[in-house]
């Protein structure tokens, strides 16, 4: 590997605190810092860790507690849970403390893995010690951001799309044009965007052809001139979290995540009358995931952690729980079997698949984070 870049390098100013995606999975803004969860339940598996604590930092509501505490039934060691609300910040954190946070265990996003890795802040992982790495499926191992997972293993992954009120929108909309031309008409005045700028970008991007992570400064110019002049004045919202917003019907047009979006259908009184929509010209494909914090102190805790967390009947707690898939082989069937509620929002077909694209993170990502800032400061006026 490359000697260690100066980590500054990694979190632009511009970027630690404005950087942002999903969060709050549960629909609540619980930030759980320096949260101990005991253990009190049974769950698969035996034997007991070296270790007595296990330190993960992690994104806001986004593991089932009960896994949690099954594991500590399990194994031993209690977890601790701290979490952030966008990569740079973690990056931030984990960084300035020069591998003295505690942390074990922390799940950066794909487009910053390597960054972490070639910055030093990951552990190179042991691959004899996480034997249910087997378990994974082939779509989310050996990936182009972490070839043979040297650094990473799966937590879960999904795309974005948004959903639209039927009873408002009465014709079907099925693409990223869509979603904009809607935007300023029916939906005018009652559409939310994702409060994550290049998942805004990706939408003008994608409804006209254009590489997702383009550095092109005419496409970025030209992204610019429409979304200030065409869609800020329809925009009502920003959300991080969608799960609100169409359980209560609050918007006609939400922008958001797969998983969100099955959740806040689910808790919708009228489930039937919000549609999603996986765009036909494609989207951004996201992955989570697990990563040990290099100078953890509770390294054999981490591994084993991870580790049980790869085990199919654990997998499908975390799916049910966060609504995301988890990567594993078979957790799509065993999940239809299990009847959870709206598969089609978890499991993406081959056709959709076909079309998604890993996001970069790229030379262009400060000007579309300022262009973001002219949006939010325009939107509704």
């Amino acid at each position: 590997m490359n000697q260690p870049q100066n980590i500054r390098a990694l979190v632009p100013e511009a970027m630690k605190s404005r950087l942002s995606r999903r969060t709050f999975l549960g629909g609540t803004a619980a930030l759980g810092v320096g949260a101990v969860l005991a253990a009190c339940s049974k769950s698969p598996g035996g034997g007991s860790s070296s270790s007595s604590s296990l330190n993960i930092y992690t994104w806001g509501e986004y593991d089932d507690p009960a896994v949690l505490t099954d594991f500590t039934s399990a194994k031993g060691p209690k977890i601790t849970l701290d979490s952030y609300g966008s990569n740079p910040e973690m990056i931030a954190k984990l960084s300035a403390a020069k591998g003295t946070t505690g942390y074990d265990i922390c799940v950066p996003t794909h487009s910053s893995v390597q960054q972490m890795a070639t910055g030093g802040l990951l552990t190179e992982l042991d691959h004899a010690k996480l034997p249910n790495m087997k378990n994974l499926n082939a779509k989310v191992v050996n990936t182009p951001f972490d070839p043979g997972n040297k650094y990473s293993v799966c937590k879960d992954w999904g795309s974005t799309g948004y959903v639209y009120d039927t009873t408002v929108i009465k014709r079907p909309l099925t693409s990223w044009a869509d979603f904009l031309d809607a935007t300023q008409k029916e939906a005018s005045g009652s559409t939310s965007l994702l409060e994550d700028q290049g998942e805004v970008a990706f939408t003008y991007f994608y409804a006209n052809g254009i590489e997702p992570n383009t550095t092109d400064p005419a496409h970025i110019a030209a992204y610019r001139s429409f979304i200030l002049e065409k869609i800020a004045p329809h925009v009502q919202a920003f959300e991080s979290s969608t799960n609100a917003s169409i359980s209560s019907s609050a918007r006609t047009l939400i922008h958001c995540w797969n998983g969100d979006a099955r959740l806040g259908i689910l808790a919708n009184a009228e489930p039937d009358k919000y549609k999603f929509v996986w765009p036909s010209e494609g989207a951004n494909l996201w992955q989570d995931n697990w990563a040990i914090v290099k100078g953890a102190p509770h390294e054999d805790a981490a591994y084993e952690f991870i580790n049980y967390v790869l085990d199919p009947v654990v997998s499908l707690k975390e799916l049910t729980y966060i609504g995301y898939n988890t990567g594993i082989n078979g957790v799509e069937e065993a999940a239809k079997k299990a009847d959870i509620k709206r598969p089609d929002l978890v499991f993406v077909s081959d056709d959709v698949m076909k079309k998604l694209v890993y996001s970069q993170m790229t030379s262009a990502d400060g000007q579309i984070i300022a262009i973001y800032d002219e949006l939010k400061a325009a939107a509704g006026k």
